[in-house]
């Protein structure tokens, strides 16, 4: 009896480690997280049966924190790890891995029924930094300009701080969104609203996307690098991925990866 009682133990034991093998934590970049990593995930578990997936789309600066502390297996990011971030992660025995994901375009929305065609580079980073204050500065019929961002956390947040704004701090003003799809939204109930979100966020209702120095945020212009505010983005590992982890880093990449990429409103790496 003990003997039997000790085998289904050592089956449970090993049960729960294989239940715990097939379970795969992800962290960090909303414009990742909130649509192509799930819809990435749902496929992986398609050819993958018993596979889990927990994924808080929260933010890359939370991705990042989350390879270093060892709370997830790949953190999600859209813009590289800073030194600030590198050096404790070293301290830390941790070695931060980038690969390259997609490609995205940065597109500046405006609620739909903003007469306004494009702006120039110069005014994207006057609206942004409360410069310009009022739509009729820009070529607009006129109101008060309520600018929506990303939260600090956001990698979105410094990219287009960096790509947009010549690292300048945001308006005063400014009202902080956690996600992409919550800054799509305000636009789009607010006639006077702008805010920018990544290219897969740019059918939500109510809003458009504006060429920028006569450029329109597609796969095509950011495959050419036309449009300004194009990057990179990243899934983050400790050192080379391995087991499951390198398993769904290997399917992002690969051409069934990539091609969900593309369907979701990102740009392939190939």
């Amino acid at each position: 009896m003990k003997l039997k009682h000790l085998a289904i133990l050592i089956a449970l034991a090993f049960g729960i480690t294989e239940a715990r093998a097939d379970r795969l934590v992800i962290k960090g970049s909303d414009t990742l997280g909130a649509k192509l990593v799930p819809q990435l995930a749902e496929q992986f578990k398609a050819q993958h049966p018993g596979t889990t997936f927990d994924i808080a789309a929260e933010g890359s600066t939370t991705g990042i924190a989350a390879i270093i502390d060892g709370t997830a297996q790949i953190g999600m990011s859209s813009r590289r790890a800073k030194s600030s971030e590198v050096g404790p992660a070293a301290a830390k025995g941790k070695a931060m891995k980038p690969t390259i994901v997609a490609f995205d375009g940065i597109a500046v929305i405006v609620n739909s029924a903003n007469p306004i065609k494009g702006l120039t580079k110069k005014q994207v980073e006057q609206i942004f930094t409360g410069d310009v204050t009022d739509w009729s500065a820009v070529g607009g019929s006129g109101g008060k300009i309520s600018v929506y961002t990303r939260n600090t956390s956001s990698g979105t947040y410094s990219d287009f701080k960096e790509l947009a704004m010549k690292k300048r701090d945001y308006a005063s003003g400014s009202q902080k969104m956690a996600g992409n799809e919550q800054i799509a939204a305000e636009v789009g109930k607010n006639p006077n609203g702008v805010g920018y979100v990544g290219m897969a966020y740019t059918k939500a209702g109510g809003v458009k996307a504006l060429p920028v120095d006569g450029a329109v945020p597609s796969a095509k212009s950011v495959q050419a690098h036309s449009y300004p505010y194009w990057r990179p983005t990243f899934y983050y590992t400790n050192g080379e991925p391995s087991g499951l982890a390198k398993e769904f880093v290997d399917f992002t990449v690969g051409p069934g990866g990539q091609k969900i990429v593309a369907q979701v409103g990102f740009v392939p790496i190939k």
